[in-house]
């Protein structure tokens, strides 16, 4: 059994197999998904758990060297956006519309479902490399 880090096997598959550049997704409960992506639902009530909780668990394993966040996260949740740069200070954040985000998921090896209920706070990973 895994002793630390992503405990859940769907999700650390998916981490174990990103190479150089792969994205993945992770979001809100009410986050649109496309039939193609694979979907890892950790929604278990609302807010539980929480955007920030995974974000930061998936973090104990992947290496993340930009971010893709919805321009509308800067007027529609302020709180979340400042929660992310907290926690990825020195990644590169790209804004881009929230309706191209949702597009873009459809590139994404996953998306990752969770409790959240604020708006906005929805995060495509691009993953970097540890050498």
């Amino acid at each position: 059994m895994k002793k630390t880090g992503v405990i859940n096997s769907e999700l650390s598959s998916v981490i174990a197999n990103m190479g150089h550049m792969d994205w993945l997704g992770i979001g809100d409960a009410g986050m649109p998904v496309p039939m193609a992506t694979p979907k890892i639902d950790l929604a278990l009530a609302k807010n539980l758990p929480s955007f920030q909780q995974v974000l930061q668990n998936i973090l104990t394993e992947l290496e993340v060297q930009k971010i893709y966040l919805a321009e509308e996260i800067k007027i529609q949740n302020p709180k979340q956006l400042a929660a992310i740069k907290e926690i990825l200070p020195a990644v590169s954040i790209e804004y881009v519309p929230h309706s191209q985000l949702k597009k873009d998921l459809a590139k994404t090896h996953a998306f990752v479902r969770t409790g959240e209920m604020t708006p906005f706070s929805n995060v495509i990973l691009e993953s970097g490399v540890t050498f």
